[in-house]
């Protein structure tokens, strides 16, 4: 794969602080040794969970938003390494697998204008290839029989994401979406706003959930379009959280019914989390201990065939911050997994 960059056992040993009678989590993954045919690799691998990070911000470019996306890979990865290694943590049925980095693309966005409609179009293009990459990977891992976890990145992922899961078990799959926005803008190029129209629209997608839609940031053409389709349901973050006409745990259970019809996707969008340093981040959010309880939640549902966290967008001075909230979020899945 060309853009896969695989995580070696020099960078763990460099990024792996070891303590005296402590065991840390990077003690104990496991790591792939070469390029040479990654799904025949992992099929022979006691592992369940492939980690992996995707390194881009052009998805978020292309669909105007904020950049930053990039640099959540590399926040996350010194902070899982080096959480403790118990019996909570699992840490042998981890494998991971290194990233999807773009590094041309990135130099190329340098030089785009986000105001000029051409470079824009340059950009959804590039969004395009990155696809590819995102779901050729992901059909290796999941046709291999481990789940993935993909970090970092827009929310164009999402559709790399879907299509290679259900490629690879050759039928369309659900998703749930924890998340600010819908993601189903019209197919005009791809972008991190329309991955799920595009992967409904293509026949990788079947049911579909928005959990914590933004009342303020929905427009009503959306509404009504999501309103006509029967395999697409939401609730709001206002009817939860803030005018309480239902409950947080009664919209998860209504929306574990919509999507485990099927094998479903997990999908969380930092932009939903109150005060994290996001592509578009929020005053007004869940707190980070429901996004927690959330995944928990739809981790330990049997049918889940990958985890996916995207849009973060730390800056130096967040990193560990950024860093520590998707640790916690994949060891909370993991965790839940294995408790079925």
């Amino acid at each position: 794969m060309d853009h896969l960059k695989l995580f070696t056992s020099s960078e763990l040993k460099l990024l792996l602080n070891k303590r005296p009678k402590e065991t840390k989590l990077g003690e104990h993954i496991i790591l792939i040794p070469n390029y040479k045919d990654i799904y025949e690799q992992l099929l022979k691998l006691d592992v369940t969970y492939v980690v992996f990070g995707i390194k881009e911000d052009v998805g978020v470019f292309a669909n105007h938003g904020n950049m930053g996306t990039s640099s959540a890979w590399d926040a996350t990865i010194k902070i899982l390494l080096n959480i403790q290694s118990n019996t909570h943590t699992h840490a042998k049925k981890i494998a991971i697998l290194g990233c999807l980095e773009f590094p041309k693309y990135q130099e190329q966005l340098k030089k785009l204008d986000p105001n000029k409609k051409k470079d824009i179009a340059k950009a959804r293009k590039k969004v395009t290839a990155i696809d590819e990459s995102v779901s050729y990977l992901v059909s290796q891992i999941v046709s291999a029989g481990k789940i993935p976890i993909s970090i970092g990145g827009g929310h164009n992922n999402a559709y790399g994401n879907i299509k290679g899961t259900s490629l690879a078990l050759k039928k369309p799959i659900n998703a749930i979406n924890f998340d600010a926005h819908h993601d189903f803008r019209a197919e005009e190029g791809r972008h991190s706003g329309n991955g799920f129209s595009y992967a409904f629209a293509e026949g990788f997608l079947k049911n579909y959930f928005i959990f914590g839609l933004h009342e303020n940031y929905t427009s009503d053409t959306i509404f009504r379009t999501i309103k006509k389709l029967k395999t697409i349901k939401y609730n709001t973050f206002e009817s939860m959280m803030v005018r309480r006409e239902t409950s947080f745990d009664a919209e998860m259970d209504r929306a574990l019914e919509h999507v485990s019809t099927r094998q479903f996707g997990l999908e969380i969008d930092c932009d939903a989390i109150q005060n994290i340093p996001s592509s578009a981040m929020t005053p007004s959010g869940f707190a980070v201990n429901k996004a927690r309880a959330f995944v928990n939640h739809f981790g330990k549902q049997k049918d889940v065939s990958y985890l996916h966290i995207c849009e973060a967008a730390p800056t130096p001075e967040t990193e560990t911050q950024v860093g520590k909230l998707i640790s916690y979020l994949i060891t909370d899945f993991i965790r839940a997994h294995e408790n079925i």
